[in-house]
């Protein structure tokens, strides 16, 4: 397989990781098609190691971390909303906490990424850890149709210390029960539900009266990363390890507490 082939596999990704690091797919994006420019016009960037996916996140990391993308350029900055400038807020722990729990990636290779030691990586996960953990505790809504994943997700987001008001096998459950009960403070909705229904439409029908993060687990991830969706989501793929779980609800509600605190000080 050629290396261009190679970053095609690997760009579905890329892109979940710019999203959850941004917390906007059109910014990930943004990131992502200024990584893709560089490998164009300096293709010896690639293929530095045998890992071309640890290459690729590689360059990534180093446009975002360059202050010329990341706070200055106006091609890249005019498409990007505010939530990108959290970028400036301890980046790199929250850069090797989504390297190492999202995506995967050794501590090794995250050491490769990043630019740091194996020690620091370290670190910077468990400060990462601890900074994401403050105060998040929410009410969690579940939409899926497959009551053994239902009863992990359920199982794990309680471990977290989260409250799940309900469970919902189709999008008329889903509505009825954030229409009665407490209103959710996150989502985790499945695409494909049990009597056909979607969760996406699901989704689409609760935010319409209030809006909160969503989280889409999924089997088919490529069918989500359209661009066709709701604001703010998230993507984890099946089948999903705890630990993704737990680093993209940490993520989802990090941007949605800071977005809070951002309209609290401009009330």
């Amino acid at each position: 397989m050629s290396t261009s082939q190679l970053v095609v596999q690997h760009l579905p990704y890329l892109r979940r990781y710019a999203r959850a690091l941004t917390g906007s797919q059109v910014a990930g994006d943004a990131y992502v098609a200024a990584t893709l420019e560089t490998l164009v016009n300096e293709p010896e960037t690639l293929g530095r190691s045998a890992n071309v996916k640890a290459d690729l996140f590689r360059v990534f990391t180093s446009i975002w971390n360059s202050l010329s993308v990341n706070g200055q350029s106006d091609q890249v900055q005019h498409d990007l909303p505010a939530e990108v400038r959290l970028g400036q807020i301890t980046p790199l722990p929250r850069q090797a906490f989504l390297l190492s729990c999202l995506e995967g990636f050794s501590e090794e290779d995250a050491a490769i990424i990043l630019d740091v030691d194996v020690s620091e990586v370290r670190d910077l996960v468990d400060e990462a850890g601890r900074e994401l953990a403050a105060d998040m505790a929410t009410d969690i809504l579940i939409i899926e149709d497959e009551p053994l994943i239902a009863m992990d997700l359920e199982a794990l987001v309680e471990g977290l210390g989260h409250n799940v008001i309900g469970v919902a096998r189709t999008r008329t459950e889903a509505i009825k029960i954030a229409s009665e009960g407490k209103r959710p403070g996150l989502i985790l909705a499945d695409i494909q539900l049990a009597d056909g229904s979607s969760g996406l439409d699901a989704v689409n029908d609760l935010l319409k009266t209030f809006e909160v993060p969503v989280i889409f687990i999924t089997a088919y991830p490529e069918r989500f990363l359209t661009g066709e969706r709701p604001e703010p989501a998230f993507l984890i793929a099946k089948p999903f390890q705890p630990a993704n779980v737990s680093a993209v609800i940490s993520q989802a509600l990090f941007f949605q507490q800071s977005a809070r605190r951002r309209e609290a000080k401009t009330a």
